[in-house]
């Protein structure tokens, strides 16, 4: 049977054995960096926090870039309540090894100390969506007992940061409209936090990012409530034109899929490869003006619709292109509070749209609004080309102070999770 190494002694906190071996090691191994990293541990957990400083410093002058030997140097700082070497060390340590999340919380906790919340909150972020990443942090079991009441801080003060920036963001518009005219989007922040389940008159329709409650729901979208809808058909004829113009070349034409690890995720062929890719007028709210030039009548009526602008998110604007046999495999769209409409321009025999379980043929000229929080799929059966225009609009049911908390909400949450990822 073998004898323990000197991290399983300290693990089951046998510290006079544990000593004993790094000793050894250390002995027939000068400067070895695990031994010295044990050592340092060993007088930390009994509070010889200048002993296990000097240890760790010679660690680190072994090796300096251990991030282990700087990480545990950070938390003899922690013990010591000296903040400014702890920031250091820490910081240090998560330079050289991004991806170790225990480091990262435990940085976290150092810049909150050090009354930097906002920092904080976005290590604390980070380190959790790192350790979930790797199947940890996810629930009780999945989280060691010592460090749960740690990584359930971090949860708390995350939420508490973020749902104090949307409150800022929100206060001029509660003075503007009133103080009960972003109700719903309240619940919605409250579904969001998981601190209230989302509850689906439908159950057909499942967002897979944001619900806004209490918003009528349907998978297609009754013609009535879009008084612009045939002023933009009238333009049918007009925009088609302008799409053969294009259709020849793949000049500004992109894939939708941006990769073909995700293009062979969600589509399937019947004789040939799939392909769907399209002319953007609009992606990710990012206007596309070399296409909007070229295509005059179709970005003036553009300008008709209640496109839902959402910085970095939208609207979504495009000739979608499904070569001969493609199909989209069934998926469901991020929120409820905006949907999606196709004005049909190039369709062959059996090509149909399928929401919430409901077949749409489509009809050169006659448009179509659907929730794609629904699931649904599309599919070209012929042996041709099928284009349709895609728009994305807001939901007609959301008041205008609603728009306006999405429109600053929505982004503030992506430039929250950007700045994670780049902390």
């Amino acid at each position: 049977m073998n004898s323990p190494d000197v991290q399983t002694l300290l693990q089951q906190g046998r510290l006079d054995e544990a000593e004993r071996l790094a000793r050894q090691s250390l002995q027939s191994r000068p400067g070895d960096i695990d031994s010295l990293n044990a050592l340092g541990l060993i007088a930390l957990r009994r509070g010889q926090l200048p002993r296990a400083q000097q240890l760790l410093e010679s660690a680190i002058e072994s090796n300096p870039n251990h991030a282990l030997s700087r990480h545990y140097l950070g938390r003899v700082h922690d013990a010591a309540g000296n903040v400014d070497g702890a920031l250091a060390a820490h910081g240090a340590a998560i330079k050289l090894a991004p991806g170790m999340f225990i480091i990262r919380l435990h940085y976290a906790i150092a810049l909150e100390r050090a009354g930097q919340q906002d920092q904080a909150a976005l290590q604390y972020f980070r380190a959790s969506n790192d350790a979930q990443a790797q199947g940890r942090w996810t629930s009780a079991e999945t989280t060691a007992p010592g460090l749960r009441p740690m990584v359930e801080h971090a949860v708390r003060m995350v939420r508490q940061t973020r749902k104090a920036t949307f409150a800022n963001l929100l206060e001029p518009l509660r003075q503007k409209f009133g103080a009960d005219s972003l109700d719903r989007v309240e619940r919605a922040l409250r579904i969001y936090f998981r601190e209230e389940a989302p509850v689906y008159p439908d159950p057909r329709q499942q967002p897979t990012f944001f619900y806004v409650p209490d918003v009528p729901p349907a998978a297609y979208l009754d013609r009535a409530l879009f008084p612009w809808i045939e002023r933009l058909e009238a333009q049918t004829f007009a925009i088609r034109q302008e799409l053969l113009q294009l259709l020849p070349s793949t000049a500004g034409r992109e894939r939708v899929f941006t990769t073909e690890a995700i293009e062979k995720e969600n589509l399937r062929g019947l004789q040939s490869p799939p392909s769907w890719n399209g002319y953007y007028f609009y992606r990710h709210g990012e206007r596309r003006a070399d296409n909007c030039a070229a295509c005059p009548v179709t970005a003036s009526t553009l300008d008709i619709l209640p496109l839902s602008h959402v910085r970095d998110h939208g609207p979504e604007v495009l000739f979608s292109v499904f070569t001969a046999g493609t199909h989209l495999l069934p998926h469901r769209g991020v929120t409820n509070t905006r949907l999606v409409g196709h004005l049909p321009l190039l369709v062959p025999p059996d090509c149909a749209l399928k929401v919430g379980g409901e077949v749409h043929e489509w009809r050169e000229g006659r448009a179509v609004i659907f929730d794609d929080t629904y699931e649904h799929e599309a599919w070209n059966r012929s042996e041709r080309t099928r284009v349709v225009l895609i728009f994305d609009i807001w939901n007609p049911h959301l008041t205008e102070a609603e728009r306006a908390a999405l429109e600053m909400i929505v982004p503030a949450m992506g430039d929250f999770r950007k700045a994670s990822e780049a902390a």
